[in-house]
């Protein structure tokens, strides 16, 4: 990992998230539970976020089939600018769990955090490049007020060099954001490392 970040209570250190919710037992869950938990992420059987959404299978599975598309899936915008829209919903959200994860993914594939300070410092003058600035206004635009979205936004990615189908991976990105972070907002919160 890169130098540590710690910027208006965010971070790209590694943290814990602890559930508000009875967790899933896993000496006591379903086959289809831990089928679940085995396809949905290597430490799913360890993390109170995934053992609280495998009280119901069918929405965890769908859950991790769409996320996994939105972000993992080939072609398109690049990873590291999906992680980097990512991190922008989550700071507007103000999702510090989300926020250090997808900051640290976007390190690991960048080679770089200079922006990620920036996004935790001031989202709405975050951005190395044109590009990266079109990418963040667009995340938090879209976060932000996402029903006065219009052509001319749109055109502001066309005009930094993104194709149609980059474009369609961003509002995916951005989208499934809104309302991941939602979700962990609402089921428990992050746990930061004891010094």
């Amino acid at each position: 990992m890169s130098e540590l970040i710690e910027i208006e209570g965010f971070t790209n250190q590694v943290l814990g998230w602890k559930a508000w919710l009875p967790t899933v037992d896993l000496d006591s869950a379903s086959a289809e539970q831990v089928a679940v938990l085995e396809e949905s992420h290597p430490q799913a059987k360890t993390s109170d976020y995934y053992l609280t959404l495998a009280h119901h299978p069918d929405i965890l599975r769908q859950r991790s089939q769409a996320f996994n598309a939105i972000m993992y899936a080939p072609g398109g915008l690049s990873r590291a600018e999906r992680e980097l829209a990512s991190t922008v919903v989550s700071r507007i959200n103000r999702c510090v769990y989300c926020a250090s994860v997808h900051a640290q993914r976007f390190e690991q594939l960048a080679k770089r955090n200079d922006v990620i300070a920036q996004v935790f410092a001031d989202p709405a003058t975050a951005g190395t490049t044109a590009r990266e600035k079109a990418i963040v206004q667009f995340a938090i635009d879209l976060t932000l007020e996402p029903a006065s979205l219009n052509a001319g936004h749109i055109q502001t990615l066309y005009e930094q060099g993104l194709d149609e189908a980059q474009v369609l991976d961003l509002i995916h990105a951005i989208s499934i954001f809104a309302w991941a972070n939602r979700l962990m907002l609402n089921l428990g919160e992050p746990v930061f490392p004891e010094v």
